[in-house]
């Protein structure tokens, strides 16, 4: 056996050639303007220190014993220390491996690159750092200076604060205060090294002394070294103390000076402690402050050593959170049972569980909940009743294959009640719209007789047994079409669809799953809407959606129609990212084509149309079998009275997509319009959408005064939009620009009120008198009178505008908004920016190009009378021009000008989603600078109220109406009465 003698033979030395850490403290040359070459970097000497402190860097080497025992570099490369065999000291060698390896992972990040074979120390953001070199010191690995005229140590302690002082005044100074080894150190003469360290050198002192000192330091200490000062004027003192102050003592350690108040309590920590007995669940919310200090939730904020303004930020994040998850009441303590217990555990413990500064602490076994999340599948059965004029109803309702006692089921529903718990913990919501329209089908049905056995009808009620199988699942079609929806419940469900091969457009996220959503309903034979923001890439995605189906093999040719200002863009977007698709465009009805539209198709793989061919060729377009039917700009056939409508329903397909930023426009009816072409069957019947949604949602029975208090009315419209949301959730995909478009510069809106001048204002309000009277009389028949109220406002609108609008011999009075509008179009002009100017009246914009050719400002001009409106359009986009002058009808649809970053709406129009629309003109993808809108209202006149009910309409709906006559139409006398009202 081998002694441990042996170990070591007998006269082997150990001695190992020692090395040093190389420190020293560099400097880049001053800048000089005379020189080209790069400036050099060269170590600090106490009189180059003294002359300036800027551009520091610190760097390391190792060093040997030099032949006078004095440090030197000689050959100690990092790489050959690395290499050493037997010279060094292995201890010492893993020693400089670490370091090196701290350096070189982050040797980017400071000022300048060292030099040589050094590493700078200053871009070891590591706090690994500190712990090596104080273990150096243990090896017997010195800190030596490289330079004569430099000194380096490492420090024993240190300490770092944030110092807040009073300067006087009111006024406060931020700044850093510094000890090392128990002496204070100017923090004009230290700089970070990275978050865990410094460095701090002296002024005046040869050799130059450098201490190296291991400290945390929080923001903002590392930006409040070097001289970095905060100076907080008296007028934002208050401010800071409320808003910052707190941050910083949360954050850093604070030295605070007299005259300054001390800082604010530390903030509370939220705790749910939620004990567990059986299915019982108790819970109990305390504030917890550092230490032992707790406070009850709902204790009166009277303890100095409480910060009730965190409480409540923190209570007010907790709450909403809660309410979100669930209906349950927010109460301070509480024991919950049954259904109640079940959905706090399962929906208000998780949703609040992830909040900042709110901790859940458990106690005992937590039951074994579970939700249904399903949809529930009802079959109902009729038979015959023991009297024969009654028919027996068998209800049966099946929720994520589980059998709900009906009993059980209806106690719940008949007593109001949200939510069902099982025998086995097994939980779901009764707010499902079946469940809820089968509460109000049985509490009739029960209304018509007094139930012994069970439910039943009368035989003569035939109406309210067909409403009975519309609510039940019993068709195959009808368990397939909510199969279907449950996939559909969440796009981030959908199966993935890879970009069609030979498509040449990088789909952004939202883009392919938006790709994904369109193919699964395809591949189903069904439809949908996609209602992205404007400018999202709605073409660019349905595009996307006919390449992939072609390439599954469906050599079906698809149809797109759209507004005949659109039709260029299809064929030059599908030429650009989908070349291997052939693309006719039809623009000439059948009685002048050579050719019909079955011919076109069978050489094609894409045909786009206007609608109003579609229309007027109802009967060709009929004909062939289309893979589906893009709607672009769907709005157009929100009427299903119309011939468009009837014509999109009568064409072959496998499914209809519509493309519109506004699905929704006159009201819920346009809606059903565009799902019972998308998507038909889910609403069969206008009438009974009318009946359970429009009435419900748009405007309040009759008696709703009397029979429902503002509250129930509020809540049983909100309850009735839940419902119609859910159904049409799976068909209807919407995303908007704030959301998933996060790289698109902000969108800054101002409006501006415009005063008008004293003669035109004195005209104005006499022409008001005059149409009120006049207007105001016709209320009371406003159907018969609606052109002619119409008109009247149309009048005071333009006469707000500019007086010359209305009477040529009123041109002199001029217009303050033309006015404002070329005083700020010269400056954007002059400033190299460019911008689009809309209106709805062309009249107004011809003025508009007066005023601008008298000013020498260049411009372009598009309205309905411009013949080549392609040239036009390049010509803006080309930089012929600084400014767009552009109507309404001209400029709706098909633009992309994200050229310009300013843009001008004249006067409020009718329909706020129009003005949105020509505000994306600009503002959409593509565009890199931020877009400025400013609105332009006319005060004190009738624009003022137009405004003022856009956005009362624009808070019911998403969008509203397409054009101007429409919504003119969908006033009442109510709103006539609040235009022209005082």
């Amino acid at each position: 056996m081998t002694s441990w003698r042996d170990l070591v033979p007998a006269g082997e030395t150990t001695a190992f050639e020692p090395l040093a850490l190389g420190v020293e403290l560099r400097q880049r040359e001053a800048y000089d303007p005379a020189r080209w070459e790069a400036r050099a970097v060269v170590p600090v000497t106490p009189r180059s220190l003294a002359q300036r402190q800027d551009d520091l860097q610190l760097v390391a080497r190792p060093l040997v014993r030099g032949a006078r025992d004095a440090w030197i570099r000689a050959d100690a490369t990092w790489d050959a220390v690395r290499r050493s065999s037997g010279r060094f000291d292995p201890a010492h060698v893993r020693w400089f491996a670490e370091l090196h390896a701290l350096a070189q992972a982050l040797r980017t990040t400071g000022p300048f690159a060292p030099s040589g074979d050094t590493v700078a120390l200053d871009a070891a953001d590591s706090p690994l750092l500190w712990p090596l070199l104080r273990s150096g010191e243990v090896l017997g690995i010195r800190i030596v200076p490289m330079h004569a005229q430099q000194s380096v140590r490492l420090a024993r302690t240190a300490t770092a604060r944030v110092a807040l002082d009073a300067v006087g005044g009111g006024a406060l100074r931020v700044s850093a205060d510094l000890e090392i080894d128990e002496r204070r150190v100017d923090a004009a003469h230290a700089r970070a090294l990275g978050a865990a360290g410094l460095f701090a050198y002296e002024l005046d002192r040869d050799p130059v002394p450098i201490v190296l000192a291991a400290v945390e330091l929080p923001a903002p200490l590392p930006a409040l070294l070097s001289g970095g000062v905060v100076e907080v004027s008296s007028a934002d003192a208050a401010e800071f103390l409320a808003e910052m102050y707190p941050r910083l003592a949360r954050r850093a350690p604070l030295s605070v000076g007299a005259g300054v108040p001390a800082p604010p309590p530390p903030r509370p920590t939220l705790e749910v402690a939620v004990t567990y007995a059986d299915d019982d669940v108790a819970f109990v919310l305390t504030w917890a402050y550092p230490g032992t200090h707790r406070v009850a939730y709902d204790a009166t904020a009277d303890d100095p050593e409480r910060d009730p303004r965190a409480e409540a930020q923190i209570g007010e994040r907790f709450e909403t959170a809660w309410l979100a998850a669930s209906d349950l009441p927010v109460t301070a303590r509480a024991t919950l049972r049954d259904a109640d217990a079940a959905v706090f555990v399962s929906r208000v413990l998780p949703a609040v569980d992830l909040l900042d500064e709110v901790r859940v602490r458990a106690t005992g076994t937590a039951p074994s909940f579970r939700e249904l999340r399903g949809d529930p599948s009802l079959r109902i059965t009729a038979v015959e009743s023991v009297d024969r004029d009654w028919f027996d109803l068998g209800i049966v309702v099946t929720i994520e294959g589980r059998t709900i006692p009906f009993a059980t089921l209806f106690s719940a529903l008949s007593r109001g009640r949200t939510r069902i718990k099982l025998s086995d913990g097994a939980w779901f919501s009764l707010a499902h719209p079946a469940l809820q329209r089968l509460r109000d089908l049985l509490d009739e049905a029960a209304a018509l007789d007094e139930w012994e056995a069970g439910p039943r009808l009368p035989r003569t009620h035939l109406s309210l047994w067909a409403e009975f199988e519309d609510v039940a699942d019993q068709s195959e079609a009808a368990v397939e079409w909510r199969r279907l929806a449950r996939a559909l419940r969440d796009v981030a469900d959908v199966p993935r669809v890879p970009t069609p091969p030979g498509f040449r457009a990088e789909l952004r996220p939202y883009q392919r799953e938006g790709l994904s959503w369109l193919a699964l309903l395809h591949r189903h034979r069904l439809g949908g809407i996609l209602a992205d923001d404007m400018g999202l890439g709605k073409t660019l995605q349905l595009l996307a959606l006919i390449a992939h189906a072609r390439n599954l093999g469906d050599e079906r040719p698809w149809l797109v129609v759209a507004p005949t200002s659109v039709l260029p863009t299809w064929r030059d977007e599908a030429a650009r990212f989908a070349p291997g698709l052939r693309v006719a465009v039809v623009e000439a009805t059948a009685v002048r084509r050579d050719r019909t539209i079955a011919e076109v198709a069978a050489d094609v793989d894409i045909v786009v149309a206007p609608y109003g061919v579609v229309r007027a060729d109802a009967d060709e377009f009929a004909g062939p079998h289309w893979a589906g039917v893009v709607l672009d700009e769907a709005q157009f056939v929100k009427n299903p009275a119309t011939r468009i409508h009837r014509a999109i329903a009568a064409l072959r397909t496998d499914a209809v997509f519509a493309a519109t930023g506004t699905p929704i426009e006159n009201g819920l009816d346009d809606l059903w319009a565009l799902l019972a072409l998308t998507a038909p069957g889910l609403f069969p019947s206008i009438r009974q959408f009318r009946e359970d949604y429009t009435r419900a949602i748009e405007q309040l029975p009759a008696d709703a005064p009397t029979a429902l208090s503002a509250a129930a009315a509020g809540a049983h419209r909100e309850k009735t939009l839940d419902r119609l949301r859910r159904r049409v959730r799976p068909f209807l995909l919407r995303r908007t620009k704030d959301v998933v478009a996060s790289d698109l510069p902000p969108k800054q809106e101002q409006e501006i009120a415009v005063a008008l001048g004293p003669a035109h204002q004195e005209l104005y309000d006499r022409v008001l008198q005059r149409e009120r009277q006049k207007v105001l009389g016709l209320l009371d028949d406003l159907d018969r009178q609606r052109f002619i109220v119409f008109r009247s406002l149309t009048l005071l609108r333009m006469l707000a505008l500019a007086p010359g609008l209305v009477d040529e011999h009123d041109a002199h009075l001029g217009s303050a908004k033309l006015d404002v509008l070329l005083e700020r179009l010269v400056e954007v002009a002059a400033e190299g920016h460019r911008a689009l100017v809309f209106s709805q009246f062309t009249s107004f914009l011809d003025l508009a190009a007066a005023r601008l050719d008298a000013a020498g400002l260049a411009y372009a001009h598009l309205d309905g009378s411009t013949a080549r409106r392609g040239e036009v359009i390049e010509g803006f986009r080309g930089g012929d021009a600084p400014v767009f002058l552009i109507s309404l009808k001209a400029g709706g649809f098909g633009l992309t000008l994200t050229e310009a970053e300013y843009v001008f709406v004249l006067d409020p129009w009718w329909n706020p989603a129009a003005e949105s629309q020509a505000i994306d003109r600009a503002h959409r993808i593509g565009q890199t600078r931020s877009v400025f809108v400013y609105r332009l209202i006319a005060a004190g006149t009738v624009e003022e109220k137009v405004r003022a009910l856009q956005h009362r309409k624009a808070a019911l709906f998403d969008a509203v109406i397409d054009d101007d006559d429409a919504f003119a139409a969908s006033l009442d006398a109510d709103d006539i009465r609040g235009l022209l009202g005082p």
